[in-house]
């Protein structure tokens, strides 16, 4: 059975997660965006990739952002990974915000901490680091696919950053 035939079948399970430099305080300066090529685009996109099967959500958090930024990014995960928010995305726009035209997935959304040096990989071309009242604007906004937007402010949201 192929990865396409399950995902017109059954919901997949994602991890998103949105990068960020902390100060000595824990708060926020940096948001992290990955640039993307899309469909002959450019696009800002926040790190996004699948659970696998019999993978804890911890394991998940950090193949994934090692995939996307590297292995030496430095995540720090929390001790009980607990989502922000969940996002379910639908091949069908207008659902939810948010869209994939390749399935249903259900993305348990983190904001993670990361200390290292970020070198982007896979599909990624590129990590652009901005501030938070740069990442929360309709300018960021508008490059991004999908309905990533939402979720990031609802990531700057928790954060405190934004109201």
């Amino acid at each position: 059975m192929s990865l396409q035939h399950i995902r017109g079948e059954l919901p997949m399970v994602y991890v998103n997660v949105v990068p960020v430099r902390v100060d000595a305080t824990g708060q926020v300066t940096e948001v992290g965006l990955l640039l993307r090529a899309d469909d002959d685009a450019i696009s800002r996109a926040l790190i996004a990739g699948r659970v696998l099967y019999h993978e804890r959500i911890r394991d998940a958090l950090i193949r994934n952002i090692e995939k996307d930024l590297g292995g030496v990014a430095l995540p720090r995960i929390p001790a009980s990974p607990v989502p922000f928010a969940v996002a379910e995305y639908f091949p069908t726009k207008g659902v939810t915000p948010f869209h994939d035209t390749r399935q249903h997935a259900v993305a348990l959304a983190y904001v993670v901490p990361v200390d290292g040096d970020c070198e982007p990989s896979q599909n990624a071309l590129d990590i652009v680091w901005l501030s938070p009242e740069e990442a929360g604007s309709e300018e960021v906004a508008s490059d991004m696919l999908g309905g990533q937007h939402t979720l990031l402010r609802q990531a700057l949201a928790h954060c405190g950053l934004i109201a």
